[in-house]
This record gives structure tokens, C-alpha cells and sequence, in this order.
């Protein structure tokens, strides 16, 4: 029960990072997951690096080969740089994308009306039980 009330608050948790992000617009959402998931700012020197980073599509994250590797690039045009990570990066940030997606879906889930009683049930926390007007 105590398990299932704490990954209620952690999801809880996630789903108000989640709308942060969603408010800032979708580029802006997507380089927050990029980051969180240890993508590296770069700014393209070389002339092939430029033309590779002017042909992606803006807004999507797209995998390239470059010199043999694989890489997976987000443009960011209006800043002239890139959010560039490689296969373990875009795995984090799949993940996050997941775990970002779920959290708006119980945003969506949870009744947020005044005067309704949480879904959680408070009392069988030792000591919490007067959260929901009870006492022990």
C-alpha cells in the first residue's frame, strides 16, 4: 500500500515536471528531455557538419551516421547548434519520453475538483491518517 502511494507522489511528481515542460512549447520540452538524458550541446565548425545540421528537420530528433558513428541530432536553428547524443543517450531520453508521456496521462486521470476525497487511502499510514480529517 505504501509502495503503491509512493509511486502515486513520484508519478504525481513527474506529471508537474511534465506540464513545466509542455507550457514552454514542444521544441523547448524536447531539449529538456535531451539534456536530462546527457545529449551534448554542439556548434557545428565544419562546412559538411552546417549542411547536415541545415537539412534535418527542426522540432525531431533524426539518426545520422557521421565519420562511421551513429548519432541522434535535435536542431536547434534560431541558436545555430544541435543537441547531439549517441545510442545510449537517445535510449535515456525514449525513456523519459515514455515516463514524461504517463505522467500527463495521470495528470489527465486525477480528479482535481475541490472537496473530493484522494484516491490514496491516507489512513493506513501510520500517523498520516489525519491528512483526511481522522485521527489515530
Amino acid at each position: 500500500m505504501i509502495r503503491t502511494a509512493l509511486k502515486h507522489l513520484s508519478v504525481l511528481a513527474l506529471a508537474t515536471l511534465a506540464v513545466s515542460c509542455a507550457t514552454s512549447g514542444n521544441l523547448r520540452s524536447k531539449e529538456d528531455l535531451v539534456i536530462a538524458a546527457n545529449f551534448k550541446v554542439i556548434k557545428p565548425t565544419k562546412p559538411d557538419q552546417k549542411a547536415i545540421l541545415e537539412k534535418l528537420p527542426a522540432d525531431k530528433i533524426t539518426r545520422i551516421t557521421y565519420s562511421g558513428k551513429t548519432y541522434y541530432v535535435l536542431p536547434d536553428r534560431a541558436d545555430g547548434q544541435a543537441y547531439v547524443g549517441g545510442p545510449k543517450q537517445y535510449q535515456s531520453y525514449q525513456q523519459l519520453s515514455q515516463a514524461k508521456e504517463q505522467a500527463l496521462e495521470y495528470d489527465k486521470d486525477v480528479d482535481h475538483k475541490p472537496g473530493k476525497k484522494s484516491a490514496v487511502n491516507w489512513s493506513g499510514w501510520d500517523g498520516w491518517s489525519a491528512a483526511d480529517g481522522q485521527t489515530n
